[in-house]
């Protein structure tokens, strides 16, 4: 597949993600829908990865790339553990994330993905398949249904809001895209919210209501 097809294939998968930065720390947001073309491969797809105990990953794009790219940071933060005797950087480890989709600039990972962390701070970075990293001091999101979730998080979002603020309008804005783009949907929303306690999911029956 030349590297045209597969940023064709990009634009077919869709999806929505979000990262946010909130007062406690950093909350990330997907919803659940694959797709191959028309057909919905899948209702129940996981696109929120936790990397280590204080570093989450969303992703989109083509699946495959991206569910090798989850499965090479888990591992390589696991053996940065052993060997350092202590957990990495959120900045070090996107740093890392960075290096190896630059690494493979010629033949990319066809994905988006948005890394969010707390070390001493709460810290959000995005990335483009050729390794191209940036920091968010707010918000970002990607896929197909961006603009729509965009929308809702430039009207709402404020600095320092709460983190249940913060969750609430996560799921809002990615509801907001599943209402209207054809590729985001699915059977929920996952959320997940990083401070300095570590990682954790939001449970199913709270963003169930957080969505209505």
């Amino acid at each position: 597949m030349t590297d045209i097809e597969k940023m064709k294939e990009l634009r077919k998968t869709g999806t929505t993600t979000v990262g946010l930065i909130c007062k406690e720390g950093v909350v990330l947001g997907t919803e659940r829908k694959s797709t191959m073309g028309y057909l919905v491969a899948s209702k129940e797809s996981k696109k929120l990865f936790q990397l280590d105990e204080h570093i989450g990953m969303t992703i989109a794009g083509i699946a495959g790339d991206a569910q090798a790219i989850a499965r090479l940071m888990s591992a390589e933060l696991k053996l940065y553990k052993l060997q350092e005797n202590k957990r990495i950087s959120v900045k070090a480890a996107a740093n890392l994330l960075a290096n190896v989709m630059y690494s493979r600039r010629m033949f990319p990972y066809i994905v988006q993905l948005i890394v969010g962390g707390f070390d001493e701070q709460p810290r959000l970075y995005s990335f483009d398949p050729a390794g191209a990293i940036e920091e968010e001091r707010k918000f970002f999101s990607t896929g197909s249904g961006s603009p729509m979730a965009l929308g809702v998080l430039e009207e709402r979002y404020r600095e320092g809001m709460p983190c249940e603020d913060a969750k609430r309008l996560v799921a809002r804005a990615i509801k907001a895209a599943t209402e209207r783009d054809i590729a985001s949907g699915g059977k929920g929303i996952v959320l997940a919210v990083i401070d300095s306690k570590g990682f954790r999911t939001v449970p199913e029956e709270e963003t169930e209501r957080l969505i209505k």
